[in-house]
């Protein structure tokens, strides 16, 4: 292993980082790489076999050092308990990666039930509100920190989620409060970016709950070779990983209030 490649392995040593939504897909990715490259990861999720796999593997297979933590980001109370107690077991704070989120109900909007509206609000807009304002105490007392929140490209470069009006909302509406905590935060030598990526190979579709209604408000779209230019198919949560773990590391210690997306063009088309 040369020397670059040592460095790069560990530049997260001695650091703490909190990932929600880490029992699959792109949480459980970059929860991995963080350890691999020397940060102890507490796991935010609900407490189920998939969080108990992240940990597993980073523990067990990886040997580095995790805790799983039973969380619902939309509940303020155990949002609150998980960070304190992650910073005391962990002793610190320095990364959080706010990725938590659902699909929720796609409907038209005429047909959309408020508490459906309400769900994909509370989880995916409250939900990374309470992540920030919960770990943010914990960043100040280190004197430094950087937060990464998961968005969309849907809601701020394309639209053709038929019936995703909540969804999209919650996304547009992440990137509009991490520019102003990135503003808010920057004395406190804080960063705050936003990731927006395209279609990625994970579970989520499994929280996607599809009105029968939707057929009623559809424009048929059709590629002849696909959705994603730059790729067969859907990018990889490992290809997300890499993104946040630059964006949480000291070579992106200039980058703050930006959003990045990383979508293989499919926004573009």
């Amino acid at each position: 292993m040369s020397d670059i490649q040592a460095k790069q392995r560990l530049r997260f040593q001695g650091k703490t980082a909190i990932v929600t939504g880490a029992g699959s897909g792109i949480g459980k990715a970059t929860a991995i790489k963080l350890a691999r490259e020397g940060a102890k990861v507490a796991l935010f999720d609900l407490n189920d076999e998939r969080i108990r796999s992240t940990e597993h593997e980073i523990n067990e297979i990886f040997r580095g050092e995790s805790k799983a933590f039973d969380v619902d980001v939309s509940d303020a109370a155990r949002v609150e308990k998980a960070v304190n107690d992650a910073a005391q077991f962990f002793g610190s704070l320095d990364i959080l990666f706010a990725n938590a989120g659902i699909n929720g109900t796609w409907a038209p909007i005429e047909d959309m039930q408020l508490e459906d509206w309400e769900r994909t609000l509370r989880i995916n807009l409250n939900g990374t509100f309470l992540s920030l304002k919960y770990a943010i105490p914990h960043l100040k007392k280190k004197g430094a920190g950087s937060i990464i929140i998961t968005s969309s490209i849907n809601g701020l470069d394309r639209f053709a989620g038929w019936g995703a009006s909540a969804y999209s909302t919650t996304k547009a509406g992440q990137v509009a409060f991490a520019k102003m905590a990135a503003l808010e935060l920057a004395k406190f030598k804080i960063r705050v970016n936003v990731i927006s990526p395209g279609a990625i190979a994970t579970n989520i579709d499994e929280s996607t709950e599809l009105s029968d209604e939707l057929k009623e408000i559809v424009i048929p779209v059709e590629y002849p070779e696909g959705s994603q230019p730059l790729a067969d198919g859907p990018g990889q949560p490992e290809d997300v990983a890499d993104l946040v773990c630059f964006l949480a590391s000291d070579e992106a210690k200039h980058i703050t209030g930006a959003r990045i997306r990383i979508d293989g063009a499919e926004a573009l088309l």
